[in-house]
């Protein structure tokens, strides 16, 4: 796929954070280890770069191969954000919590054989966890607007009055079976036009295939709790591998910036933010974002503020965003906040400085349930 570019014998590398984000030094150490890989063509680290078992998250890696370790065993493991025909403050969330907490505890008992096909799937030896959350980082948020900055911007998706689920959650152990097999003998570079290639890569695509109705059926099975009605804005991967004209780009805890809205969810009691990529992003950034906001802190610590990226190198700090991208840097998108900490406040994206970059911003409560749903436990990479 052409030469690979090299800066001292390594992929250039790209860092998208500012000296208020907490980096560790073993996930920079990843980073530019990956850049030294033979045919590696870019590296770019997101605000939320962390060390991860076989390399970093939080990144995108373009390469002449297709490296699924990159990918990681959960493939296709992403965020799903949902709208309800609810209107949100008709919500009991007492009897909201323990409806959902019953509904998506367990194996779900619907059809999984429609679900599939409706996916174009064929059954597998996992589908009993089609519909489940598990465990680690994962779960099933139900949420409600608390403002939005630029109505032209969000009227198309966002509705000020209703209820929305976040879902965040992949493909199991189906996902960890594909990468499994792949690396029975060691990590491997495979070519994507070879027979192995194209057969890992078919793989891949049935996972992320698999994570996406998965998290349509979690969504299924928190909204009839709810006896509700959803509707998909917005569901992106964040492990996955694409092959393009320029290589094969990988993203692992990286969010595509050219697909539309992008969810990216803080902790608990910090904002989260839905996102749209800025046309003008830098192509280092290799038209990704973070997955989740960045932070200030260890990763066993609870943030308390952000950094955003080179676009001034401007701190995000809670109940603001500033021009740029607000979670992401000069990586590239607009934003709506997202408050987690479970009571109404003021201000919030109303302090936004609306520069060029930024189309629109609100904020939304969050923390009224927060759950995960049994099954078969993945691991984590």
């Amino acid at each position: 796929m052409g030469n690979s570019p090299s800066v001292d014998g390594r992929a250039p590398v790209h860092t998208f954070t500012s000296s208020e984000s907490w980096i560790e030094g073993d996930a920079l150490r990843q980073l530019y280890d990956a850049a030294k890989i033979p045919g590696m063509r870019a590296v770019a680290g997101l605000p939320d770069l962390h060390p991860g078992k076989y390399g970093p998250v939080g990144c995108a890696l373009l390469a002449d191969a297709v490296h699924p370790a990159f990918v990681g065993a959960d493939i296709g493991c992403g965020m799903g954000l949902f709208g309800l025909d609810i209107a949100a403050r008709k919500i009991r969330l007492d009897k909201a919590a323990e409806r959902m907490a019953e509904a998506c505890d367990g194996t779900w008992d619907g059809d999984i054989d429609l679900a599939l096909a409706d996916a174009g799937l064929e059954p597998s030896a996992f589908d009993a966890s089609l519909g489940t959350v598990g465990g680690g980082n994962h779960f099933c948020e139900l949420q409600a607007i608390h403002e939005i900055v630029d109505e032209d911007a969000a009227a198309a998706s966002l509705d000020r009055k209703a209820a929305y689920l976040l879902v965040h959650s992949g493909s199991r152990g189906l996902g960890f079976s594909v990468l499994e097999r792949i690396l029975a003998d060691g990590l491997v570079a495979l070519d994507p036009s070879s027979a192995a290639g194209r057969a890992y890569l078919a793989n891949h695509d049935v996972a992320v295939r698999w994570a996406t109705a998965n998290r349509a059926t979690i969504a299924r099975r928190a909204a009839e709790a709810l006896h509700a009605n959803h509707r998909r804005i917005a569901d992106l991967s964040h492990n996955f591998a694409e092959v393009r004209a320029d290589g094969v780009l990988h993203r692992k805890g990286a969010a595509p910036a050219d697909r539309g809205l992008v969810p990216i969810p803080g902790s608990r009691g910090t904002l989260s933010y839905i996102v749209k990529p800025l046309a003008d992003a830098p192509r280092a950034a290799l038209t990704s974002l973070s997955q989740v906001r960045p932070r200030v802190d260890d990763r066993a610590c609870g943030p308390h503020q952000v950094g955003a990226g080179r676009a001034g190198a401007q701190p995000v700090r809670r109940h603001r965003c500033l021009r740029g991208s607000c979670a992401n840097g000069r990586g590239g998108a607009s934003c709506v906040q997202i408050d987690r900490s479970g009571d109404r406040r003021s201000g919030g994206a109303r302090s936004c400085q609306r520069g060029r970059d930024v189309q629109a911003a609100g904020h939304v409560q969050k923390g009224w349930w927060r759950g995960r749903a049994s099954g078969h436990r993945q691991p984590r990479t």
